[in-house]
């Protein structure tokens, strides 16, 4: 199994994950990186220090999410659902790679099936009534798009509801408390997720 955690610029959330998947599990290949990351960086100093503070350590230098890299990887686990989208926009060959951290750990397959087949019937009937509305005025055309869809709209927004937050707090320019925060919210769906490769229950 190899697995690719990515964040924005790859010194802070990316890497702490890496090195806390690492500490609890030697069997697979972890690696991280940054969609706007530079080459070759060290990562940020608090960052270094807070993964000390567990005697983890990792010799770490930045890179870029890179089409090879998707390729060599089996799973992307990003730390936002912005990551994801960004992702999903600028690599759509490996959209069924890319997961939020938090989502993957958390989220029954089943919500997440039921949530996409949703969208898909909430396009397609918004789609179908556009096509044959063009007379209206906007104002109209919002009116009559908000009636004729506020039962998908309902059921959407309940499923939505029930998800959790799905993003990694960012400590990136915050002070070491900032960083202790993130890596210990990390922690705690690296373990999660170390359960779920290891094929035993959360």
């Amino acid at each position: 199994m190899k697995i690719l955690f990515v964040c924005t610029g790859n010194t802070c959330r990316s890497p702490m994950a890496e090195a806390l998947l690492k500490a609890k599990l030697s069997t697979i290949e972890v690696r991280s990186a940054g969609i706007f990351a530079g080459e070759g960086e060290p990562m940020s100093k608090n960052t270094e220090l807070v993964l000390r503070e567990w005697e983890f350590s990792i010799d770490h230098k930045t890179s870029s999410v890179t089409a090879e890299l998707l390729e060599w990887t089996d799973l992307v686990l990003t730390m936002t659902d912005r990551h994801k989208q960004t992702l999903a926009i600028q690599y759509p060959d490996y959209q069924d790679k890319y997961f939020t951290l938090k989502e993957y750990v958390l989220i029954d397959e089943n919500q997440w099936q039921k949530l996409k087949e949703l969208y898909s019937k909430f396009e397609e009937k918004r789609s179908s009534i556009l096509s044959h509305t063009a007379n209206l005025s906007d104002e109209e055309m919002e009116e009559k798009l908000m009636t004729d869809l506020k039962y998908e709209i309902k059921q959407i927004e309940e499923i939505e509801n029930s998800i959790p937050d799905i993003n990694i707090i960012d400590p990136f320019g915050g002070n070491l408390d900032a960083y202790r925060m993130t890596r210990d919210e990390l922690d705690k769906y690296i373990e999660l997720l170390a359960k779920r490769l290891n094929g035993t229950s959360a």
